[in-house]
């Protein structure tokens, strides 16, 4: 039996929004009578493009993170509506039915991703299909993953281990957004943000030559890690576990060495980090 389901590659989105405009052009202006009632032009993201920005100057990363609905196996929305408004379907698409979910506004409240949104006007909730339409008219994937430039949405039966989404998933360690939620989503993530430290290394006395080649450790929960900054002087050490507390240590022959301990209640940048020569 099929089980459709999507891997979302957070490395490779570059925050283009080609599935948020795809989806739009599909939707917008137009009715699917069994599947959808047409999305309104403004207020709703049936797929939301989040930007998250991270760190502190000059240490600052920015990753996009695509969210439609998570199609989810154990849906809350599913649970608060046992009267068919809405219902899973046999290869595991979460459906709204237009029309009996009309004047059920706890539908949209029902769903602790934000993914199923109020339209005032027509009185129902609404949210991503998958693009069950097109899928059960004989497309592969849904518009937003053909419109994807980077290859950064993958679909497909995830029953079916030839399929992209399966090929793609037996290489890359995955893992759902939100997992605390127990909702065993059908969409799964692939280098969902991290906790990272960062910092530069520069020498006493001469602060204009870049510190190549310094050994920098870092120990804590996860065990110890090694790294050596870069050309510019510069270091990190990124996937670290959130609120935990870590050590850095840098060592270099004919130098004094530094520790510094930090809690990773948010991104770290350790800043200009100065080393003493031994006399």
């Amino acid at each position: 039996m099929t089980r459709f389901a999507m891997v979302i590659d957070v490395d490779r989105c570059t925050g283009c929004y080609a599935c948020f405009l795809s989806c739009r052009d599909e939707f917008i202006g137009n009715d699917y009578p069994s599947y959808s009632a047409a999305q309104p032009e403004t207020g709703q993201n049936w797929i939301a493009v989040k930007e998250n920005e991270r760190g502190t100057f000059p240490k600052v990363k920015v990753s996009y993170l695509p969210v439609p609905c998570q199609n989810c196996e154990a849906a809350s929305c599913i649970d608060a509506n046992n009267d068919g408004a809405v219902y899973r379907r046999d290869d595991g698409i979460v459906m709204i039915d237009p029309e009996k979910a009309r004047g059920r506004r706890e539908i949209a409240s029902s769903c602790p991703y934000g993914a199923i949104f109020w339209n005032t006007e027509k009185n129902i909730a609404q949210k991503c299909t998958f693009c069950a339409h097109l899928l059960d008219d004989g497309w592969k994937i849904p518009r937003c993953v053909e419109a994807c430039p980077v290859d950064a949405l993958v679909f497909g039966d995830l029953n079916d281990e030839n399929s992209a989404v399966s090929k793609k998933s037996a290489v890359n360690e995955t893992e759902f957004l939100h997992p605390e939620f127990g909702l065993k989503p059908s969409v799964a993530y692939i280098g969902l943000p991290k906790k990272f430290v960062a910092g530069e290394v520069v020498l006493a006395g001469d602060p204009e030559e870049c510190a190549a080649g310094i050994t920098v450790t870092l120990t804590g929960s996860t065990g110890i890690q090694t790294t050596m900054t870069d050309a510019f002087g510069d270091f990190e050490f990124v996937n670290l576990e959130p609120d935990t507390d870590y050590e850095i240590k840098i060592e270099e022959p004919g130098l004094f060495p530094v520790a510094m301990k930090f809690l990773t209640e948010a991104d770290v940048c350790l800043g200009t980090i100065i080393l003493e020569r031994v006399e």
